[in-house]
């Protein structure tokens, strides 16, 4: 009994540590090629896609470039409810495989795209009109994949760990997005580097050509990996949500909404720099070499990776609710910083205040993945975590960079932008006063059908201290412990 349990201890090990290199790399590849673009629309997409806005007003080009990156961040929500409906329907793996894909061929055609009037020594002509119809069409893709990526790697991380430890598994995926914006920023760093002045002809294609190198890596990696334990549960019992968006919203819809709320405050703060913001207001403000902002943002995606994962032990050890109100309290204070230490001028001072401005980002993206999985029942998991994402994603970063462009515009003081980020974190913090801290909660299809999943609060037994009890101890017939 005990070398059979030993044996099938060592197998979920091992599946668990397939399932963070699958979720690490999956969304790594995703949000590097998010990032790219995010990146080459504040460098070089407006002159290249938007020519004739740039006729006398180069900041009108700059701000239609940027309101790309958040016309695809309105897909979003298409993508999270056809993520979510089919996640909850037919499994996790599938859409995992299938959103990465997406992501990965529209980031490629985006690098075989002409641009609007071509460039001499460029491999393409120019297409006129069509060049920046395509682009868009091209975005709305990469917004449905990322509407849809995010849901499915939680789950799956979350889904296969252990209770004690399912904050630090759910930061897992989370670490896709400083790791795909430290390789985003490190190849356009690098590709600046080399093309020189090439770069705003040919040398931009680049990195969105790479992609394609990761896309591969990533699908191999994902389809070797077990499907989530939770669905599997739903499956055998045929249990499966017939309608899990029209169940997710009557019963759980405030849930959705002040999810999407918490998330605001990290989005709108992050998109200062993934969304690519301060990497124009930088180089075309205060004329600093795009290839030392780069590596600054290379930095502060470091520090970002570096607090998302001391997140997910914090978290596991103070809870889901005091995780968040540390990181945003320390937020609160850093959209300050970053704008007086940018606005000096001084490149060092930049360095330093993109650092300092990823502290309280690694700490609140870290834990969100978690506290959205505890808050839902798994016949709607991955519906209402998809679509809380998304539309905290569209109210906090969608047009983020846009809003910041148009405030600089319009008061010239980049203290506005520091206002409305505040704005944003003090929302957030509310959100995460208002909703219900669930660290521990089971999250087993047989405890949702127990009817105890609204009633459970941290501190009852979590699904192995009731196992230990005794075999008689089921789901079904647990009942919290009297406080």
């Amino acid at each position: 009994m005990t070398n059979t349990a030993t044996a099938e201890d060592r197998r979920v090990a091992a599946e668990r540590r397939r399932i963070v290199g699958a979720v690490v790399v999956g969304t790594t590849v995703e949000w590097y090629d998010f990032f790219v673009y995010a990146t080459m629309a504040g460098l070089v997409l407006a002159p290249l896609f938007f020519e004739p806005a740039t006729q006398g007003n180069e900041g009108f080009a700059t701000i239609l470039s940027f309101l790309t990156v958040g016309i695809s961040f309105l897909f979003r929500p298409l993508g999270a409810f056809l993520a979510g409906h089919f996640g909850d329907k037919i499994g996790r793996k599938p859409m995992l495989v299938i959103t990465l894909l997406l992501m990965g061929a529209a980031t490629f055609l985006i690098g075989m795209l002409p641009t609007y009037s071509g460039t001499e020594g460029d491999w393409f002509g120019g297409l006129g009109i069509a060049a920046p119809v395509l682009l868009l069409f091209l975005r709305v893709l990469q917004g449905i994949s990322a509407g849809g990526e995010w849901g499915g790697a939680v789950l799956m991380a979350t889904e296969h760990s252990a209770t004690k430890t399912r904050g630090r598994m759910g930061m897992f995926p989370q670490l896709g997005v400083p790791f795909g914006m430290l390789l985003a920023s490190g190849m356009i760093a690098a590709v600046t580097a080399l093309t020189g002045d090439n770069f705003t002809v040919w040398g931009w294609r680049i990195p969105f050509l790479f992609s394609i190198i990761l896309v591969v890596i990533g699908f191999i990696v994902r389809h070797a990996v077990e499907e989530s334990p939770v669905y599997k549960e739903i499956e055998e019992r045929q249990q499966q949500a017939s309608a899990p968006i029209a169940t997710l919203f009557r019963k759980h819809g405030l849930s959705v909404i002040l999810l999407a709320a918490l998330f605001i405050g990290n989005n709108a703060a992050g998109y200062m720099t993934t969304g690519g913001y301060m990497q124009n207001y930088a180089t075309k403000t205060l004329g600093m070499d795009v290839t030392f902002v780069m590596l600054s943002v290379l930095a502060a995606a470091a520090v970002w990776a570096i607090f998302t994962f001391i997140s997910g032990f914090i978290t596991d050890k103070i809870g889901r609710k005091k995780s968040f109100f540390l990181g945003y309290s320390l937020q609160m204070i850093t959209v300050w910083v970053l704008f007086a230490m940018a606005n000096t001028g001084e490149p060092a001072m930049l360095f330093l205040g993109l650092v300092i401005f990823a502290i309280p980002l690694g700490l609140t993206y870290g834990p969100i993945a978690v506290w959205y999985v505890e808050t839902f029942p798994a016949s709607v998991r991955f519906s209402g975590v998809s679509i809380g994402y998304a539309l905290g994603a569209i109210l906090g970063g969608a047009f983020a960079p846009t809003i910041a462009t148009w405030l600089m515009q319009t008061f010239n003081n980049v203290y506005a932008i520091s206002t409305y980020l505040f704005i944003a974190t003090v929302i957030s913090l509310i959100a995460a006063a208002l909703l219900k801290d669930r660290t521990g909660i089971p999250l087993t299809h047989s405890f949702e059908e127990s009817g105890k999943f609204d009633t459970w609060k941290p501190g009852d037994p979590t699904k192995e201290e009731y196992e230990a009890l005794g075999d008689t101890v089921t789901d079904a017939n647990w009942v919290p412990a009297e406080r």
